[in-house]
């Protein structure tokens, strides 16, 4: 059996700041604590100099990507097509705190960005980034293609719904009233936008990715 990788988390905002060494500990801090800033790294050190530093300087950034698929395999898959944006959502608890974003691909320039909203979950996250990138792309008039990594987020989009097993409630009315929109969006606006499934196993996480835990 594989050990799991010790991993420590700076965090910028919550109750309590500074480094905790398990993920339990760090969502005692974010739980609840509006803004919460937080991210992990694989040794005490690394994440000692980020505290000390911006905490917009290490969101998103991609930890050094090895892929385990064989030549053969990513030779078949290729290289991302960097004419393209990439959406990704970030939830502490499922649910919990949750916000999306979409990025240039190549860039990692943050086009847009929502949340945090009090109680959602990934899927909705996903899905809520999927359609504020087909519309971001069509206010723009833009013929690039839209990356995402969530196939659940992707058959939602397509069925014109939102599946999720999320109750409603005084907590996320905001969120729904926002999932209400991005479906009656959906089905009333027609698009030319091409949306493609991330390869993580041959390009490492998406650009988009919130990359704090």
């Amino acid at each position: 059996m594989t050990k799991k990788k010790k991993k420590y988390y700076a965090v910028w905002k919550g109750h309590n700041t500074g480094i905790f060494d398990s993920w339990n500990d760090c969502k005692a801090q974010i739980k609840d604590y509006q803004g919460a800033q937080y991210k992990s790294f694989t040794t005490f050190e690394a994440a000692k100099t980020a505290l000390n530093g911006n905490y917009k300087d290490y969101i998103g950034k991609n930890k050094t990507f090895k892929s385990e698929l064989s030549a053969v395999q990513l030779k078949k898959i290729g290289q991302p097509n960097y004419n393209s944006i990439a959406v990704d959502a970030a939830s502490s608890g499922n649910p919990g705190k949750m916000q999306y974003r979409g990025v240039d691909t190549k860039t990692k320039k943050q086009l847009f960005i929502q949340g945090p909203f009090e109680e959602g979950t990934n899927n909705i996250g996903e899905f809520l980034a999927l359609v504020h990138g087909l519309a971001f792309l069509k206010k723009h008039n833009s013929n690039r293609i839209l990356y995402t990594d969530s196939k659940t987020a992707l058959s939602w989009v397509r069925k014109k719904t939102c599946n999720t097993k999320l109750k409603r409630n005084s907590k996320n009315e905001t969120l729904f009233e926002l999932v209400n929109r991005a479906i009656d969006w959906l089905k009333n606006n027609s698009y030319t936008t091409i949306i493609v499934k991330w390869e993580t196993k041959a390009w490492g996480e998406i650009p988009a990715d919130f990359g704090r835990k």
